[in-house]
């Protein structure tokens, strides 16, 4: 694979290992015209659900058997430690015990994203070089927002460029405004995606306009911008977007795929029906019911969902029964 220019940094160069395959060509598919990716992130990822017992320990076991299912699905990897994976309510120690869990049971060709993202810089960057060293490919690092009115672009980039600069993995920048309060400016994300460590975004927001213009504004750039959730992914691959980290992915995981395929194929009429049938389960187990939805629909197509972790409560039976209708309603059960 020929590597970018920008690859002359000596960090670059340790980063050439995990070059498995090259991009591929999409036929249909608008794609950035710029350098070659030293990282192909193009494809679906589920953001793990992190499996709890009935004492809200973290079950291992009930992991690796979700793995197992998704094994059979042709996701390009999987995120564990975002935030359907519970990351806030996981003790340190439990975090890389997450990662080393999910590194053992998943094929080498597949990536490992891992959230990374604390506070402060300093954290920050000892928690990456721990995923790093715990088996993670990848850090998805989430904005710090706790001083959320300080967070400038100013601030926000010399964050990130420390952190990059400190990493022993890729990095990939993660917005996710309904969680944090706070949308990485845009201009922080074209200044940033001239680092040679930062290899993408994962864009939660929703706003299509602005990941058309991250895609064109970094056509030049070794940098993939990755649509945060299964409602707007058509969308976002008609305008370049690579690829998916996308919570509907736990459920749904191969219709996700399949519409990830259709696009690549240039079979935009039968994409856009399968887009339709995942925009209200979409939206079910994100905004309207969040994790607890998410892990209750997990049940019912074959994997283990179980409790969240408190202060995060279960559904009420109306709710379930609202869920179940989503689902229903659209085709999917």
């Amino acid at each position: 694979m020929a590597l970018s220019t920008r690859l002359a940094s000596p960090l670059r160069s340790a980063l050439a290992a995990l070059c498995w395959a090259a991009p591929r060509q999409h036929r249909g598919l608008s794609t950035a015209s710029g350098p070659g990716h030293t990282l192909d992130l193009g494809g679906i990822f589920p953001p793990l659900a992190t499996p709890f017992s009935p004492m809200q320990e973290v079950d291992y076991a009930q992991l690796e058997g979700n793995l197992r299912h998704y094994a059979s699905i042709p996701f390009r990897g999987l995120v564990v430690l975002g935030s359907n994976g519970e990351y806030p309510y996981l003790a340190p120690q439990e975090r890389l015990e997450v990662v080393s869990c999910v590194r053992r049971a998943l094929p080498r060709d597949r990536l490992l994203l891992a959230g990374s993202g604390c506070e402060s810089t300093q954290d920050t960057i000892k928690l990456t070089v721990s995923m790093a060293e715990a088996g993670a490919d990848v850090a998805l690092v989430v904005t710090p927002c706790y001083y959320r009115g300080a967070m400038t672009s100013a601030a926000l980039v010399q964050h990130y460029t420390q952190v990059a600069d400190a990493s022993p993995i890729p990095v990939v920048l993660y917005s996710v405004p309904a969680n944090t309060g706070l949308d990485l400016p845009l201009e922080a994300v074209l200044a940033l995606a001239q680092h040679p460590n930062i290899v993408g975004i994962k864009d939660s927001g929703g706003d299509i306009t602005r990941m058309g213009l991250m895609v064109h504004k970094t056509r030049q750039e070794d940098f993939q911008v990755l649509a945060g959730s299964a409602g707007f992914l058509l969308a976002s691959y008609a305008l370049g977007a690579s690829g998916g980290v996308c919570a509907l992915a736990n459920v749904l995981g191969a219709p996700l795929c399949q519409l990830d395929h259709l696009c690549r194929e240039g079979r935009w009429q039968e994409a856009r029906d399968l887009q339709y049938r995942l925009i209200e389960p979409n939206a079910a187990v994100t905004r309207r019911f969040g994790i607890p939805g998410l892990k209750k629909a997990m049940e019912w197509f074959g994997y283990y969902g179980g409790p969240c972790r408190a202060p995060l409560a279960p559904l009420s039976p109306p709710q379930v029964e609202e869920l179940r209708s989503t689902f229903s309603g659209n085709g999917w059960l």
